[in-house]
C-alpha cells in the first residue's frame, strides 16, 4: 500500500537509489490493477502481467548498467487512448478504430518513454475524446472510485481514476475544453492545463487552433510539476511550442504569498453553479486569505467567449471528422454527431472572426491579470453525476443547451490560453470530490503550480483516498 500511494517523485528517487526495484514497484501496481480495474475500468488495452514484469526487469537492468536515467525511470504508466503509441491500439473510444495500431508515437508519448516510464496499457476516454463523461462502445464506462455510481469525468477519465485509486503513480492527459481539469476535479487529484505551447502537440492536423493542450496528472501538485519536467519544452514538430526550462518544474514549489492579489469569481460572473459545489468552494476563500493573499471579488470580461470556443471547437470537429461521419454515421454517438455537424455551416469569415475575438479576449485577460495575477473559480459547475447520464441536462434549474454547456467554467478558461490547475478543495456532504480552479498568467505555469501547492499543503484534501482503495 505504501508503494502505490507514494508520490511519483519519491518512487522515482527510491528506484534511482536502489531502495526499491522496478519489478517491486511494478508488482505492487499490478496487484492494485487486478483488484480494482475490473470494477472501475480505468486502464484498457493492458499488457499481460508477465509482459509488464519483463519490462520492469529491463528497467532494472538499465539501472544496473549505469547509463543515463530519466526522471520517470521505472514508473508504470498508461497512455491516454487518444495518443498514438507504438505497441498499443489507439481506439480513441470509437469502434471504427478498435483495432488500429499506430506506427509512430506522439511527441508526448515519445517524451514519456524517454523519461524512463514503463508503459503497460492505455487509459479510457470518451468517443473521440468528446465530452467530459468517459464511456464508449469499445471498452465501456469508467466509474468514479469515490462513488461507483458516478462519472469519472473526461476526457482523461481513465487516467484520473487510475491515479485516484492507486493503479498508476502519474499519468498524461490532454485538455481542449476541460479534459485534464474536469476529471481531476471529479476524482480528487491534481491536473494542470498548461499554457498553450508549453507541452508540444504533434502529430496535429491543426497546429494553430490555439486552444488544445497536453499535460500531466497526479495525486499532488509536486508530482504534476515533476511530470512536466519530463514533457515540457519546445519541439520543432509543433510550431506553437515555445522554449522553456523543463527542469524548473522539478525544483521546490515553496513561496511567500503575502500581499498577492487574487480575484474571487467562483461562477465566473453568474454561470449556474450547483449549490453543493458553491458551498465547498466558498469555504476555501479563507484559506487563501490565511496564506496572505488579498482576495477580492473580481471577474474578467469574458465577452462572447462562448461563441468563440464553440466556433473553434465545432469547426475543428467538422474539418477533422466530416468524411468519417459521412461513411459511418451509425457508429457515432449522438453528441459526437451534433459536435461535428455544428461546424458544417461555419464559413472562413466565422472562424476568422472567432480568432480575432479570441485575441481581444486574451488581451482583456492580460490587462485584468496585471492587477490580479490569479483568478479563483470552479472547475466544474456540478459534482460528479450519475454514470448512466451522458451529461447534466440542467444546473440549479437552468437548462443546458448542449452536451458541453455544463463545462463553461472550464472551457471559458481554455479560450484564454492561460494555465489553470485543478486542486482538491473538499467534498460535498455526500462525499463527492470538488476541486478549485486557479488560473494564472499566460506562460507563468510555474507560478500556478506554486500557489496550487500552497493551497494543497494548507488543506490536505488530496490525501483522502477512496474507501475501497
Amino acid at each position: 500500500m505504501d508503494v502505490i500511494f507514494d508520490s511519483a517523485r519519491d518512487l522515482a528517487q527510491q528506484i534511482r537509489s536502489r531502495q526499491r526495484s522496478c519489478r517491486e514497484v511494478m508488482s505492487a501496481f499490478l496487484a492494485q490493477i487486478a483488484r480494482l480495474n475490473p470494477q472501475l475500468n480505468a486502464i484498457v488495452a493492458k499488457l499481460d502481467d508477465d509482459a509488464c514484469l519483463a519490462l520492469a526487469d529491463q528497467a532494472d537492468k538499465a539501472l544496473g548498467n549505469g547509463g543515463p536515467i530519466g526522471p520517470l525511470h521505472g514508473l508504470p504508466t498508461a497512455f491516454k487512448d487518444l495518443e498514438p503509441a507504438v505497441g498499443f491500439p489507439q481506439s480513441k473510444g470509437s469502434p471504427l478504430f478498435k483495432t488500429f495500431m499506430p506506427d509512430g508515437d506522439s511527441v508526448l508519448v515519445e517524451r514519456i518513454r524517454r523519461a524512463g516510464a514503463v508503459p503497460i496499457g492505455k487509459t479510457n476516454v470518451p468517443e473521440f475524446g468528446m465530452g467530459s463523461q468517459t464511456y464508449n462502445t469499445v471498452y465501456g464506462t469508467t466509474l468514479n472510485p469515490y462513488d461507483r455510481r458516478k462519472t469519472a469525468g473526461g476526457s482523461s477519465g481513465g487516467a484520473a481514476v487510475a491515479l485516484a485509486s492507486g493503479m498508476l503513480p502519474i499519468a498524461d492527459g490532454g485538455d481542449l475544453g476541460g479534459s485534464l481539469r474536469n476529471p481531476a476535479n471529479f476524482n480528487n487529484i491534481v491536473a494542470l492545463r498548461p499554457s498553450v505551447g508549453l507541452v508540444p502537440i504533434a502529430p496535429s492536423t491543426m497546429p494553430f487552433i490555439g486552444v488544445s493542450t497536453k499535460g500531466a496528472m497526479a495525486r499532488s501538485v509536486a508530482d504534476v510539476a515533476y511530470g512536466l519536467s519530463a514533457i515540457a519544452g519546445a519541439d520543432a514538430r509543433d510550431p506553437q511550442s515555445w522554449e522553456s526550462d523543463p527542469q524548473a518544474f522539478a525544483a521546490p514549489l515553496d513561496r511567500d504569498w503575502r500581499g498577492t492579489r487574487v480575484a474571487w469569481a467562483v461562477d465566473l460572473g453568474g454561470l449556474p453553479l450547483d449549490r453543493r459545489v458553491r458551498k465547498v468552494l466558498e469555504a476555501q476563500r479563507q484559506t487563501f486569505e490565511d496564506l496572505g493573499c488579498i482576495v477580492e471579488d473580481a471577474c474578467p470580461d469574458f465577452g462572447n467567449v462562448n461563441e468563440i470556443f464553440l466556433t473553434l471547437r465545432t469547426w475543428a470537429s467538422w474539418t477533422t471528422y466530416k468524411d468519417l461521419l459521412a461513411q459511418h454515421r451509425s457508429q457515432f454517438k449522438p453528441d459526437a454527431v451534433w459536435d461535428i455537424e455544428s461546424g458544417a455551416h461555419l464559413t472562413g469569415e466565422d472562424v476568422g472572426r472567432a480568432l480575432m475575438q479570441q485575441a481581444q479576449l486574451m488581451e482583456r485577460m492580460r490587462v485584468f491579470q496585471e492587477k490580479y495575477p490569479f483568478l479563483l473559480c470552479a472547475v466544474n459547475q456540478v459534482p460528479p453525476f450519475d454514470a448512466t447520464e451522458p451529461w447534466p441536462k440542467s444546473i440549479e434549474g437552468v437548462a443546458m443547451e448542449n452536451y458541453v454547456a455544463w463545462m463553461k467554467t472550464a472551457y471559458w478558461i481554455s479560450t484564454t490560453c492561460c494555465p489553470a490547475i485543478s486542486v482538491p478543495a473538499g467534498f460535498t456532504d455526500d462525499g463527492l470530490p470538488v476541486g478549485i480552479q486557479i488560473v494564472g498568467r499566460y506562460r507563468r505555469d510555474l507560478d500556478v503550480l506554486k500557489i496550487g501547492h500552497a493551497f494543497e499543503q494548507a488543506t490536505g484534501f488530496g490525501k483522502r483516498r477512496p474507501k475501497d482503495a
